[in-house]
């Protein structure tokens, strides 16, 4: 479920990107106090995802809309088949179809890819990460889409958990270093954000353990094997996350380890939007 206000405040910015001074095709040629209706009609087999986000952007451009959903975020859609009908002013329903046509075809087509991720990982015990790696300004419906398809949302920002990647480590002299300057710091401004630290090799697993205090352990382009490894040294103490190359043809050699999860950014930026499209009724 998207929160407030932040999914308001996107569809006002993406609005006003848009519509600008006004949309003068409508305006030129349409009653201000005409009304009509239009469906969502699908074109493409996949995961829908977006219908919160659809009915949200009529409502936002007309309180008065009659929004008749026939399907559900996360049901899977065929080709022919009609996920809503809206009814409103046709002001409203011409400056929101190209928003509504963009977020959905875009969020259809990540939660569509997340899906085939997740359903390899059915039966294991690792779960399917989204990353950081998302559109500038619309990182909100793309995490939305991964949760749609069945993924799990990791950090949304900078903001909501510490992440100790390479360039952090390096700068701050260490793994060990950065981590007890990073307990320190989150001690003096009394946040309670977990810590994740990135490890290139069995050594830096090593010296993890030694300093302690994280959340989670992010094994990075660790083979499966060495991903065993990992886990033996681990043994349960700390989450373990496997990352980067992972993909939809290696992901169970990486499942069948046991570790905790996987994270692949591709289900965002490798993702092809799905076709869909609103047409008059």
């Amino acid at each position: 479920m998207l929160q407030e206000p932040a999914f308001t405040d996107l569809i006002r910015s993406a609005l006003a990107e848009d519509i600008g001074n006004g949309d003068h095709s409508t305006l030129a040629c349409i009653p201000a106090d005409a009304r009509g209706g239009a469906r969502l009609k699908i074109k493409e087999d996949g995961v829908l995802a977006g219908m919160e986000v659809a009915e949200a952007i009529f409502r936002l451009l007309d309180a008065s809309s009659v929004f008749k959903p026939f399907k559900k975020d996360g049901d899977s859609m065929k080709a022919g088949e009609v996920a809503f009908e809206v009814e409103a002013a046709v002001h409203t329903l011409l400056m929101g179809e190209r928003l509504v046509l963009n977020c959905m075809q875009r969020m259809s087509g990540i939660a569509t890819l997340t899906r085939q991720y997740v359903d390899i990982l059915k039966g294991y015990h690792t779960r399917l990460l989204d990353t950081r790696k998302t559109t500038p300004n619309f990182r909100l419906l793309e995490k939305e889409a991964v949760r749609i398809g069945g993924g799990v949302n990791h950090r949304m920002g900078l903001y909501d958990m510490v992440m100790l990647k390479d360039n952090h480590i390096d700068f701050s002299g260490g793994i060990t270093a950065a981590v007890n300057k990073t307990v320190a710091y989150l001690q003096s401004k009394q946040l309670p954000l977990q810590i994740e630290v990135e490890t290139r090799n069995l050594e830096d697993v090593k010296e993890v353990l030694a300093v302690g205090q994280v959340h989670r352990i992010m094994l990075d382009n660790f083979s499966p094997a060495q991903i065993s490894e990992a886990l033996a040294l681990i043994d349960g103490r700390y989450e373990t996350e496997a990352s980067g190359g992972i993909n939809l043809g290696t992901l169970e050699e990486y499942a069948k380890t046991g570790v905790d999860y996987v994270s692949v950014g591709a289900v965002i930026h490798h993702a092809v939007s799905l076709d869909l499209s609103l047409k008059a009724i």
